[in-house]
């Protein structure tokens, strides 16, 4: 019995140590990417990019109305002026997630266009607290160039305009990937 004892915690010695190896290897070949671009989040005019599909029956459905949910398909652009060149778009949704109207909660897929990152993509999840100047949410996963991504984005409001639903978001992101 001591034997068999004796040989599972070499075996069990053996395999961690090698886990940790190779876990040091694949950090060592990870690839930092930082990016910042802007957010195009339009609800009004000819051009909405953002849309209310659910809310609380019988309330207004807006951005500051708690359980309002809104799908989006915005233009990510690399300087603040909406007609500037697009480097992919942010499908996906958000909801306000706050009693008191305070909260975002995005659900966004960051779908790369421009030349660099074509066809590949970031994933974005966490609470948007939008009345704070600075607030970072999680890059969870990424396709494409990103393959396995891990990161945050810090996102600041760069023009709001909450009685129309409109604002530009922008976005400073660092993902570590493969």
């Amino acid at each position: 019995m001591a034997t068999k004892f004796v040989i599972l915690s070499l075996m069990f010695l053996l395999a961690l140590a090698t886990s940790t190896e190779a876990s040091k290897y694949q950090f060592q070949n990870l690839k930092e990417t930082n990016m910042m671009f802007y957010m195009q989040d339009w609800e009004t005019g000819a051009n909405a990019t953002s849309i209310p599909v659910a809310g609380i029956p019988h309330k207004r459905w807006s951005v500051l109305g708690f359980g309002t949910i809104f799908a989006i398909d915005d233009k990510l652009t690399v300087a603040i002026e909406r007609n500037s060149s697009e480097v992919g778009r942010a499908h996906g949704i958000y909801v306000n997630s706050a009693l008191d109207g305070s909260d975002l909660h995005l659900l966004m897929s960051l779908v790369f266009t421009n030349k660099e990152y074509n066809g590949s993509t970031l994933e974005i999840q966490g609470a948007d607290r939008f009345y704070q100047k600075y607030r970072e949410v999680s890059v969870v996963s990424g396709t494409g160039i990103f393959r396995l991504a891990r990161g945050f984005a810090t996102l600041e409001t760069v023009y709001i305009d909450i009685p129309n639903s409109n604002a530009i978001i922008k976005f400073n992101i660092t993902v570590f990937h493969y």
